[in-house]
């Protein structure tokens, strides 16, 4: 780790996470080039730039908030946007699988519930940042297992495709328990938060890969 973050905030959050905007720039451009090489529809093209652009935002926002040095007003504003974009990574992930497998109809009616879900979630968080941490946990769960309640519209998903989104919500899901139980922390630089920061970049990277060998 670099001195620069060292002298963060919370240094080894901060970090990972820098690399984790770094890796979501790379992400987009790798997916937008990958589907004007394939020819893919607009709809697809968008559905991968929102997913990308997606990680950038939820990156950034969390590398600088666990980053900043600032007084507390400022640095409460920079925590909302933090826990926001969680909600918009979310729904970008689906955007893509959606826009890709889902069929036209079904589609539609999903993508618009999930999105307004996330709004209505980056409202929650913006009235209610202080709510008890298993609250807004359970509301990610909920959203990013969304999946199940209309599994059989993703019937054209191929198998490796499903298991690597599967792969990817089990990453995000164990980083979720992590973070409830705030377990385990296995040193001064390593606690539980550090690894739960671990598991989301892992989730983040098997869905990547998901949306690029399958989607773009």
């Amino acid at each position: 780790m670099s001195r620069y973050f060292a002298k963060g905030r919370e240094p080894m959050s901060s970090y990972t996470h820098f690399w984790g905007a770094v890796g979501g720039v790379i992400a987009t451009f790798l997916l937008v080039g990958r589907s004007l090489w394939q020819g893919s529809s607009a709809l697809v093209l968008a559905g991968v730039a929102l997913f990308g652009l997606s990680l950038v935002a939820l990156y950034s926002a969390s590398s600088i908030y666990h980053y900043a040095l600032c007084a507390a007003a400022p640095l409460r504003r920079l925590r909302k946007l933090d826990h926001a974009m969680i909600y918009v990574l979310i729904a970008g992930s689906y955007t893509p699988f959606c826009v890709a497998y889902m069929p036209a109809g079904e589609r539609e009616i999903f993508l618009g519930c999930l999105w307004a879900a996330a709004f209505l979630g980056i409202l929650f968080k913006l009235v209610w940042l202080d709510a008890p941490r298993w609250i807004g946990t359970l509301i990610y769960l909920a959203m990013g297992w969304s999946i199940l309640v209309d599994l059989p519209a993703f019937a054209s998903m191929p198998a490796a495709c499903l298991a690597l989104v599967a792969a990817g919500g089990i990453s995000y899901s164990a980083g979720a328990v992590i973070y409830i139980i705030k377990r385990p922390n296995l040193g001064p630089n390593w606690g539980f938060h550090e690894l739960f920061h671990l598991f989301i970049l892992a989730g983040s990277l098997l869905h990547f890969l998901a949306v690029f060998l399958f989607v773009a």
